[in-house]
């Protein structure tokens, strides 16, 4: 049996709405670079979802950690806060259709494979998760690969003297470069 080591990151910020747009680009970038593209639309939303839920309803603070991991063939997403009330799912009969709040856990679960929430020592973590492609996990690299490079000299290089036309640095070609700032 062939195994793949675990990939994790992980993100420590205040669920403001200005951070979950950069969490989201964070999340995008990373399965950019596990080779999970496929995946980038769902992961975004769910973890939006989650970050949106920690902004509108955790006490006593917005202080939250955002875990994506890849697993074999199986990505993670989880957020941990210091609340520990458990969220409430609301109920599909009873839920406005044009409702624009109360439908984030909804659409967690409808574009995951599965979600769930327990309780922490400091709160709770609310996750989902996502099957992963299997030629995507198989191609994504453990660490970065190291880089080696090959250099074939077949003709000496010039001196700095021959390489161009001589120039005059006591006359320059181009205005300097001017800063906006005033001051």
């Amino acid at each position: 049996m062939i195994s793949y080591p675990s990939r994790h990151c992980t993100v420590e910020l205040q669920a403001l709405p200005s951070r979950i747009g950069q969490v989201r680009r964070i999340v995008s970038a990373q399965l950019r670079y596990w080779h999970l593209d496929p995946l980038i639309d769902r992961a975004a939303l769910g973890v939006t979802e989650l970050l949106t839920n920690v902004h509108q309803h955790a006490q006593p603070d917005k202080t939250c950690t955002v875990e994506i991991e890849l697993l074999l063939d199986r990505l993670t997403v989880s957020v941990r806060d210091c609340d520990p009330r458990l969220p409430v799912v609301a109920e599909a009969a009873g839920a406005d259709a044009l409702a624009t709040c109360g439908r984030g856990l909804a659409m967690v679960a409808a574009v995951s494979e599965s979600w769930g929430v327990r309780p922490d020592e400091s709160g709770k973590v609310v996750w989902f998760s996502l099957p992963a492609p299997v030629a995507a996990v198989r191609a994504t690299p453990a660490r970065p690969p190291q880089r080696t490079t090959t250099v074939t000299v077949e003709t000496p290089a010039r001196r700095f003297a021959e390489v161009g036309q001589r120039v005059d640095l006591s006359r320059p070609e181009h205005a300097p470069a001017r800063s906006a700032v005033v001051g």
